[in-house]
């Protein structure tokens, strides 16, 4: 409903207004009547009608001076003149001080009705302005953040804007003064696919929102500046130097503890490690571009630096002092570790590859994506070499598969020389195994260990593979290549069926029995027990001894 006031010096003009026109039927409720302008104007600033009809001539404040009043004080009200003088200069007057309409006395209905609709269509369509204003402001406040980062997002891409700037600071609230001295970092998640692969998208987005706070907080503790997500496992922090805090050596300090407090805090809270980049210091927004990529290439480094750790550019090595040439694979390297292979000799091949990924470490500017396509060549060769060689089988061609995925996954060399050493391991005591004809021989050596060793708790696939000189991987499936059982499954069986001996001798307490098969936890071995036999150890001695 909208608000109406009547003010007129004539109470029967007032009454036949308020009675005589149905004001309820276009959504109108009359609050008051007034006889003079200054009566008129005490009510208006307590009820602030949204119409006023108002006549022109009133003894005390006339309907001119009260209108100008009213467009001083409440503009958006709408005045609507009656008189009963056709005067001109009234007219002109009604019209400067913005007055919708003028109405003759006496009041035709038919005029005051189509007056009114036009008034009315006025209110409506302001009315549904100002909500629509206000709805968007409610989104504007909403999307703010969202605003921001798209802002902080454009300072590292494609720069600061050159004209505006100030103003769209402003607009934003970001406290970054346009000649300031700056610090860009670059937070990189370490083993980011296996971070992302072993979480739902659910815990992948709340990972990365508890990241976020936690960096911008810390970025509150230690300087000034904000956090934000560039990309997938890639956070970035705008940091502004404090003068007042300091000289450049004590921000510069305080930029050390907060990329080891993100360091710390990242690992405790949230159990994942990162590699944090930082730039060197660059004075305006306009240099943010440059210090992003600065940040980037150092974050970049741990492929050979490693990872789990804060990296500057001073600490890097400058490209331009490097030697023009630089150490690249060596092809003769392929021969050596095929040579290695066919003699069946495991410490040459580690020997090859220790000399292979030295060159690789000291030709950094070729980077990850290039040792990745040696280690990837390496593979290829060796996959051959088994064909010629009739070597080959079915668990270590899946192996092979297996390879050439956890390459791409790897973010260091030390990872992948890892990967690419136990497969060669496991090749080369395939190809021994396979010119000796000795797999019955190593299977029965392996069961032999094992009843040997059956009460050492801590005894592991590891350990029985160092025993035959080969790599857990390729020991494990070679036993169950031959056998049909898992080395652990038939390490199972040998305690379960000692175990069964000495339960059938009353004067073994149970969990003397439990500790003299390798257990230490008698629940677990009982679970174990009864899965082998499906009776619990005690029932299988009360039906035995």
């Amino acid at each position: 409903m909208y608000k109406l006031l009547i003010v007129d010096d004539e109470p029967t003009v007032r009454f036949g207004l308020r009675s005589y026109f149905n004001w309820s039927s276009y959504g109108i409720e009359v609050i008051g009547e007034a006889d003079d302008g200054d009566v008129a104007f005490e009510v208006i600033g307590k009820e602030q009608p949204d119409i006023v009809l108002t006549d022109v001539r009133m003894p005390k404040m006339d309907g001119i001076t009260l209108s100008r009043h009213i467009h001083a004080g409440y503009p958006r009200t709408k005045i609507i003149f009656v008189s009963g003088h056709d005067d001109a200069d009234y007219l002109k007057s009604a019209l400067k001080v913005s007055a919708v309409d003028y109405i003759f006395k006496p009041v035709n209905l038919e005029e005051l009705s189509a007056v009114i609709q036009r008034v009315v269509s006025h209110l409506d369509a302001e009315r549904a302005e100002h909500r629509f204003k206000v709805d968007m402001q409610s989104k504007l406040k909403e999307g703010m953040p969202l605003l921001r980062e798209k802002f902080l997002l454009s300072l590292i891409s494609t720069g600061a804007p050159r004209q505006g700037l100030g103003e769209r600071l402003q607009f934003l609230g970001l406290n970054l003064p346009l000649t300031a001295v700056y610090w860009v970092i670059v937070i990189s998640v370490d083993d980011l696919a296996e971070v992302t692969g072993s979480r739902s998208e659910t815990d992948q987005q709340l990972l990365w929102y508890s990241v976020l706070n936690i960096c911008q907080e810390l970025i509150g503790q230690h300087l000034t500046g904000y956090a934000f997500e560039h990309r997938i496992g890639e956070f970035v922090g705008i940091l502004r130097e404090n003068p007042e805090d300091g000289g450049a050596a004590d921000n510069a300090e305080a930029l050390l503890e907060l990329a080891g407090d993100i360091l710390g805090n990242l690992e405790k809270w949230l159990k994942i490690s990162v590699t944090i980049g930082i730039s060197e210091r660059v004075t305006g927004l306009p240099g943010l571009v440059h210090s992003y990529k600065q940040a980037r290439e150092a974050a970049d480094h741990k492929w050979y630096l490693g990872k789990n750790r804060i990296i500057t550019m001073d600490s890097l090595e400058n490209p331009e002092s490097e030697p023009a040439s630089f150490t690249r694979y060596d092809p003769d390297h392929s021969e050596q570790l095929l040579s290695a292979l066919k003699a069946a000799d495991p410490d040459r091949m580690r020997e090859v590859l220790d000399q292979l990924f030295t060159d690789l470490n000291r030709g950094r500017r070729d980077g990850l994506k290039y040792g990745r396509n040696i280690c990837l060549q390496i593979v290829l060769a060796v996959g051959q070499l088994l064909l010629e060689l009739n070597a080959g089988s079915p668990e270590l061609e899946a192996a092979e598969a297996r390879l050439w995925e956890t390459l791409f996954e790897q973010e260091t060399l030390g990872e992948m020389r890892e990967l690419i050493e136990a497969h060669l391991s496991s090749v080369c005591a395939r190809i021994r195994e396979k010119r000796t004809g000795k797999v019955a021989n190593l299977i029965e050596r392996v069961r032999e260990i094992i009843k040997q060793r059956y009460a050492d708790g801590a005894l592991t696939v590891t350990d029985i593979g160092k025993e035959v000189y080969l790599t857990p991987t390729y020991v494990s499936l070679l036993f169950k290549q031959e056998t049909g059982q898992t080395i652990n499954e038939f390490l199972t069986q040998i305690r379960v069926e000692k175990a069964k001996e000495l339960l059938r001798d009353p004067q073994y307490k149970f969990y003397d029995i439990c500790y003299a098969i390798g257990y230490t936890d008698p629940s677990y071995f009982t679970k174990l027990f009864k899965k082998a036999t499906g009776v619990t150890p005690s029932a299988y001695r009360d039906s035995h001894a």
